[in-house]
């Protein structure tokens, strides 16, 4: 006897074929290769996590994931790509700047970063370092800050740009030691920020720990202190900015994964799991780690509260600072 479809239906097997016949009709995704925008240069703390990701996301999507650094206006301008992106196949990371002050800096900021971005993932933080050329006479937070104080607008210290976590950390610090004018010069990137402050052209740096960690154990710059609340393990031997007498100026830089708001729901899900998979591999972490990075590789939701304290916090500052950017 036959089977028809009027049959395979009274017996209710009907349905899973076609459901499956369906599903198969879908379009795949990725269906070519995927973009990670890194807001910095090729060689900097962001790059290095952002390759981590991409390289995984490579191994498991079925598509290449290539890495587009777009550096510029302290990570706004490839934070602004990844929002403006409308091809389905962009997502990148962005940090302290162009997603939690950016917003309270500059009037014309061309996105907005809870409209216009969705966060996927809490992916490393990392304290800061108060980092300072090894010609400074400085030795410690207070002689520095003696130095600094002695010798009004005549030091500069770096950043890669208005906003970043390393601009307002020496913004804070300078705050509330009081009595502190040095100039601030922002940057494409930290690796050349750091080349001018071993050159002496810049004196002194409030940046993530990973992004100079290479020149701190090379004894090539001086670090004084640390923004963490206790020590940091990589380099016991640097006391706090608390220890030092500079109560709460604890602060981190940090890295969160991001995606346009009109990535459909099913694909965030997706790259935030795959995301986190990456940094919790054992050769990524200890890359990492050993890099000065504390990994979080948190869910979507953790995500989205930690922008919102960080946005709260930085932005209360700058508000209450008066610091205001025009453009």
């Amino acid at each position: 006897m036959s089977i028809t479809r009027r049959g395979l239906v009274a017996a209710g097997l009907a349905t899973p074929l076609l459901a499956g016949t369906a599903l198969r009709a879908q379009p795949s995704w990725p269906d070519r290769p995927l973009r990670f925008v890194v807001p910095f240069p090729a060689g900097s703390s962001p790059d290095l996590t952002g390759r981590v990701v991409a390289e995984h996301l490579g191994q498991v999507m079925g598509q290449p994931c290539v890495v587009d650094n777009r550096a510029g206006a302290g990570g706004n301008i490839g934070t602004d790509a990844i929002a403006k992106a409308t091809d389905g196949h962009t997502i990148g990371l962005s940090i302290n700047g162009p997603l939690s002050t950016a917003p309270a800096l500059y009037p014309n900021l061309p996105y907005d970063p809870v409209k216009d971005l969705v966060a996927m993932s809490l992916l490393v933080r990392g304290p800061q370092f108060l980092v300072v050329n090894n010609d400074l006479p400085a030795r410690d937070l207070a002689s520095f800050i003696a130095h600094v104080r002695a010798n009004p607008g005549k030091l500069a210290f770096g950043s890669v740009g208005p906003g970043s976590g390393g601009h307002l950390g020496m913004i804070d610090l300078m705050a509330k030691a009081g009595g502190m004018d040095m100039l601030h010069v922002s940057y494409r990137g930290f690796p050349q920020a750091t080349v001018d402050l071993i050159a002496g052209r810049i004196q002194a740096m409030v940046v993530t720990t990973a992004a100079v960690m290479g020149q701190v154990r090379g004894g090539q710059i001086r670090p004084l202190a640390v923004t963490s609340a206790g020590r940091f393990g990589l380099t016991p031997t640097v006391p706090t900015l608390a220890e030092q007498g500079l109560a709460n100026a604890e602060s981190y830089g940090w890295q969160i994964m991001v995606a346009p708001a009109s990535t459909p729901p099913e694909r965030l899900a997706r790259l935030a799991t795959e995301a986190q998979a990456a940094l919790r591999a054992p050769a990524a972490r200890q890359r990492l780690e050993s890099a000065g990075f504390e990994v979080m590789a948190t869910t979507p939701a953790e995500a989205v509260a930690f922008l919102a304290e960080e946005t709260d916090r930085w932005g209360g500052m700058i508000r209450r600072l008066g610091i205001r950017i025009d453009g």
